[in-house]
Order: C-alpha cells, then sequence, then structure tokens
C-alpha cells in the first residue's frame, strides 16, 4: 500500500516531495553544465564582434597617436614650466639635438621612398591590379583541373564501355579484360 503523507510533511501539490524536486533540479544543472548564460551575458556574447573591421582599426590608430602627441605635449609643457637649473637645460638642449637629428633621418628616409606611389589613387590601382592578377591566377588553375576532371572521366568512361561490352550471345568480351590485367601487371613490374 502507498504511505499517505500529510501536506506539511515536505509534499507539494502534485504529490511529490521537496527533497525529490531538489534532486530532480540537481541532475538537471549536471547533466546541462550548470546554470544558463544570465540575459545580461548572452546579450553581451551575441552582440561582440569579431569581424575584421578596417574603419575600427583607423579609429583605434588615430586614438593611440593622439594619445602619444597628447602626451609628449604634456611633457613638453612640463619641461617649460620647471625653474630653470643647469640640468634641465643640458637636457632640452640634448632633446632638441636629438629631435633634428631624428626629423632629418625621416626626411632622408622619405626622400628614398620618393619613388613609391602617393596618391590613394594609385595605390588603389596597385592594389586592384594585383588582386585582378591573383584572381586570374584561381581561374587558371580551376580551369585546369576542371579539364584534367573531364579528361579522367572521358578516359574512365571509355575504360568501362570497353569492360562491359558482349558478344551476340551475351558473353563478356575477354580481349579488353586480358588487355587490362596485361597493364596492371607490367605497370607492376617497372
Amino acid at each position: 500500500m502507498k504511505s499517505r503523507k500529510s501536506r506539511d510533511d515536505g509534499v507539494n501539490e502534485r504529490g511529490e516531495s521537496d527533497n525529490k524536486k531538489n534532486w530532480k533540479m540537481k541532475k538537471n544543472m549536471q547533466r546541462l553544465g550548470g546554470a544558463g548564460l544570465s540575459l545580461e551575458a548572452f546579450a553581451n556574447a551575441k552582440s561582440r564582434n569579431n569581424a575584421y573591421n578596417p574603419a575600427l582599426l583607423k579609429k583605434k590608430r588615430e586614438f593611440y597617436k593622439n594619445a602619444k602627441h597628447v602626451s609628449k605635449y604634456k611633457k613638453m609643457i612640463k619641461q617649460q614650466g620647471q625653474p630653470n637649473d643647469p640640468s634641465s637645460s643640458v637636457l632640452n638642449t640634448e632633446v632638441q639635438e636629438n629631435e633634428l637629428r631624428g626629423s632629418s633621418e625621416m626626411y632622408k628616409k622619405n626622400k628614398k621612398r620618393g619613388k613609391e606611389p602617393y596618391s590613394l589613387n594609385e595605390l588603389y590601382e596597385k592594389k586592384r591590379e594585383e588582386e585582378d592578377k591573383a584572381r586570374m591566377e584561381r581561374e587558371a588553375i580551376t580551369k585546369a583541373k576542371k579539364e584534367a576532371r573531364e579528361r579522367a572521366g572521358a578516359r574512365r568512361k571509355a575504360f568501362r564501355e570497353k569492360m562491359f561490352k558482349k558478344t551476340r550471345k551475351g558473353q563478356p568480351v575477354m580481349k579488353y579484360r586480358i588487355e587490362h590485367l596485361l597493364e596492371t601487371i607490367q605497370g607492376s613490374k617497372t
């Protein structure tokens, strides 16, 4: 006979005990790998875009470049705001000389690069030509592969027709089968 428990003994309206319900929930959590994502975590995971975006990269680059200029500006103001002691003036002249040297080196580098195209149109045309060249090479490779596949298919089809040839009485023609066996034997010897 069933043992009947009163409702205040831990039995809910459906007749299941709270312990059993907790046990089922625990098993389901283990089976499913723990609690699910929160709504916020799910939304953030879905909205994150990991794709390559040149505009964002350009913005980041510009941001860091501006930050570098700002920090340099702050350093220069800090140096100018300091009292004129001999050590700082020596440092300032050395820094200025290094900057002049660096700018002259940059000028030389730019002069060497004078042969390279500077305008965006020329760069765009060059890039487009390279892409077209790469595309033509890919097309040539795919065309060659397709032709090789077609030749191999035609060869297989002809071979198959030879192998399935029959005499008037329905017997297979042995000539082609024997030739094939001979070719395979000769191929294995060499």
